[in-house]
């Protein structure tokens, strides 16, 4: 089925009110962030879009896809589910080799060149993380991290998913600035659920979160685009220095201002 738009229609909060937003809609492209403090709901927005919610979960909200209710086999049969859940729990993984994790999978989804494939997948991760993922190593060794980046790299290439949910990966140790990056390159509706500016300003829309419900669903402004780009630079200033700090340099005034003025800071 080719994905066009998905479509949230708003249902109802803890409270028992109607969400204050009745209807948002996602194309192709577009990257979408979830707000608002913790027990606000965020995590039950994403898993009713998981799940396709159809008014049977307790927020009563309706998910569609192309404007119409989903199809049966999404949620019966894996290989059609357009929907990658990329969550913040990796102790599902299997204690077998990295290599052969994504060698099956890439067969399982019957990629034309799993090796070619598999090699694009590690190349992407590889970009995430500080320490290279080591392919004969078992997927239980790899790092939070080294785990999640890998996920969201399998997920885009192998399972080439068109809707992908992301659930909180600032707090994953990747580079989650050229993990934005890489997402832009790929015509997917990426949803974060995300406490963090850099996200949410890269994103297109962001819908806000209170009580359960649906507070509000706002585009992302011109200026709001700009400032996202200054902060996209203060966390470039930052990997910058973690990285000097984690191989073991030490930090000298002079080294701050460089690193400072090399990212426009100073």
């Amino acid at each position: 089925m080719d994905i066009r738009k998905i479509t949230i229609l708003g249902g109802y909060g803890r409270s028992g009110a109607r969400e204050l937003v009745d209807q948002v809609d996602l194309k192709m492209g577009d990257l979408l962030s979830v707000v608002g403090p913790t027990g606000s709901g965020k995590t039950a927005l994403i898993n009713d879009i998981g799940l396709f919610a159809n008014e049977d979960t307790p927020s009563k909200r309706r998910i569609l896809i192309n404007d119409t209710s989903p199809s049966e086999d999404f949620l019966d049969d894996p290989a059609k589910n357009p929907i990658a859940l990329i969550t913040q729990h990796t102790g599902f993984l299997s204690d077998m080799r990295v290599s052969n994790f994504l060698d099956i999978h890439a067969r399982v989804r019957k990629s034309a060149n799993p090796d070619s494939v598999v090699s694009d997948v590690l190349d992407f991760a590889n970009q995430l993380t500080g320490e290279p993922i080591i392919v004969d190593g078992a997927m239980t060794e790899l790092s939070g991290g080294q785990s999640r980046a890998l996920l969201i790299a399998d997920a885009v290439i192998i399972g080439n998913s068109p809707i992908i949910l992301l659930d909180e990966i600032e707090n994953a140790g990747i580079n989650l600035t050229r993990a934005l990056e890489l997402l832009h390159n790929y015509e997917k509706i990426f949803i974060f659920v995300t406490h963090d500016p850099r996200i949410t300003l890269s994103s297109d829309y962001r819908i806000v979160m209170k009580g359960g419900a649906m507070q509000d669903a706002i585009t992302t402004s011109p200026e709001e685009k700009r400032i996202g780009e200054k902060v996209t630079h203060m966390d470039r200033a930052i990997i910058s220095l973690r990285n000097q700090i984690s191989s073991g340099e030490r930090m000298l005034e002079k080294d701050f201002r460089a690193v400072m003025e090399s990212n426009w800071l100073a």
